[in-house]
């Protein structure tokens, strides 16, 4: 019997961990590896890779206060937005999709550090990304001190949680990574960035050798504001 075939041609790989754990580092690191191996690399993040989400972002995370249900929402919309418009129509055109954080980060936050019930949480961000799992996420893993040490003075609203949110966020990540060791890669935050990317470097050159090859043109980026 023949091994199951990816439902899309592409790849599709996720960075998740808490704040401060150097996510937007090893995603820079891994497009430019795929970049000079000659795939078409789509880079993007949660919340913010597409016009909407952007909005979103600054709402949520730059604005006044909104409500812990209505927070897993908007997130779960953007979730949608990105992946309709701009995820799976890149890995149906067998490109290497390279998200900073996704469904797993809501999950996490909205689920297990704000308490509103992992389960509900799960259910609401399947739905809305119709079921488009990565094929690998990494988990950079961060102590909630070294996170904090390293974002420096400038919080956004759920940076600025207390330690014991950023625990339950961290313990999460831990726990769905233990329960699917095929599909996540758990790597401590506080080793060397060389040594991080050559991890990842590493198991994603396993599941692209696993995959038949696909003629590119061009790598392609989300248009993310810094």
């Amino acid at each position: 019997m023949t091994a199951a075939q990816p439902a899309h041609r592409g790849l599709f790989v996720a960075f998740e961990g808490g704040d401060g754990a150097g996510k937007s580092t090893q995603v820079a690191f891994l497009r430019d590896w795929l970049t000079d191996q000659g795939y078409a690399v789509l880079v993007t993040r949660q919340p913010g890779g597409t016009e909407l989400g952007r909005q979103i972002r600054e709402l949520v995370l730059h604005g006044d206060h909104v409500s812990p249900r209505a927070e897993a929402l908007l997130f779960a919309a953007d979730k949608a937005h990105h992946v309709d418009t701009l995820v799976r129509p890149a890995l149906e055109r067998g490109e290497v999709v390279v998200t900073d954080r996704y469904a797993d980060s809501s999950i996490a936050y909205q689920g297990a550090g704000r308490d509103l019930g992992v389960a509900e949480i799960t259910s609401l961000q399947h739905w809305a990304v119709g079921g488009l799992l990565p094929d690998l996420t990494v988990v950079l893993d961060v102590t909630p001190q070294l996170g904090r040490d390293r974002r420096g003075l400038v919080h956004d609203r759920l940076e600025r949680e207390q330690d014991a949110f950023h625990a339950r966020v961290r313990q999460h990540f831990l726990d769905i990574a233990a329960a699917d060791p095929q599909r996540y890669l758990v790597l401590d935050a506080g080793e060397r960035r060389t040594v991080l990317r050559a991890a990842v470097r590493e198991r994603v050159a396993a599941l692209l050798a696993d995959r038949a090859p696909v003629q590119v043109l061009a790598p392609s980026r989300a248009p993310v504001q810094p």
